[in-house]
């Protein structure tokens, strides 16, 4: 098994002594190298875009944002292995739903901690060989084979099995799913706003409330789209809001020029 070198980990947890028996157990480790220590759910998301970590041991409970708010923002964009550590455990398949990959009650003992550091390690090896994103999508119909840029894609439209990709005043089915779609793009440029909706957030252009008291992402072209709330700090973390959208109307930066 190939070794690691040089894993950056952040310790995320608002009790002094938790994060420094993290670091103890961690620092022996010299395939680990500690970026940071965090003692907010705001801070850690401050320190994962800066240092950008591969690995995050993240308390649950914090005041303002907590773990799961925290993951939510990210996004697809969250570190390759995320490890839950918290005195609760009636959060642990809530955890595992939001895509972290252990799950550490405390108080845990040196075995149980080495079984998730190991984990982590698969994990991150596994997300270093992976393929690059894409940088173009082959569209077949008809006979014809179109070949698209990503970048010009306005927004992609859930279609049953297939995702509808709207580029322009033209629409292209594409045979994968928006799950697949949603880790494949650059999440530089896509951020998910809805179980069915993907958008460009370079084509973003406004976000308002609805008459649901929803919010609504209009984009340049004056296409309206539903921001779901399981999505909604994710998007505005992304467009540089960190607050919600509290008047009838609010511009928001296009994020090409951010």
């Amino acid at each position: 098994m190939d070794r690691l070198e040089n894993i950056r980990a952040l310790i995320v947890d608002d009790e002094p002594l938790a994060r420094t028996n993290l670091t103890v157990l961690l620092r022996p480790d010299r395939e680990i190298d500690i970026v940071g220590e965090c003692s907010s759910g705001r801070e850690a998301l401050s320190k994962i875009h800066e240092k950008k970590p591969e690995l995050v041991f993240l308390d649950v409970q914090m005041p303002e944002c907590d773990g799961f708010d925290v993951l939510e923002i990210l996004g697809s964009a969250r570190p390759p292995a995320v490890v839950f550590v918290t005195a609760y455990d009636r959060y642990a398949l809530r955890a595992f739903e939001a895509g972290a990959l252990d799950y550490l009650l405390k108080p845990f003992d040196n075995s149980r901690f080495d079984l998730a550091l190991d984990r982590a390690k698969e994990r991150i090896r596994i997300a270093k060989h992976a393929p690059k994103k894409q940088e173009r999508l082959v569209i077949k119909n008809a006979g014809h084979v179109l070949f698209l840029k990503p970048s010009e894609i306005d927004w992609i439209e859930a279609a049953d099995y297939y995702s509808c990709l709207h580029v322009g005043p033209k629409t292209h089915l594409l045979r994968r799913s928006m799950s697949d779609l949603d880790q494949d793009l650059d999440q530089a440029i896509f951020c998910r706003i809805h179980r069915s909706a993907i958008v460009n957030l370079n084509r973003v252009r406004t976000l308002i409330l609805n008459e649901d008291g929803e919010n609504d992402a209009l984009l340049d072209d004056g296409t309206k789209l539903r921001l779901s709330r399981r999505y909604r700090k994710q998007l505005q973390s992304r467009l540089g809001l960190r607050d919600a959208v509290k008047e009838k109307s609010e511009s928001v930066p296009n994020s090409g020029s951010m």
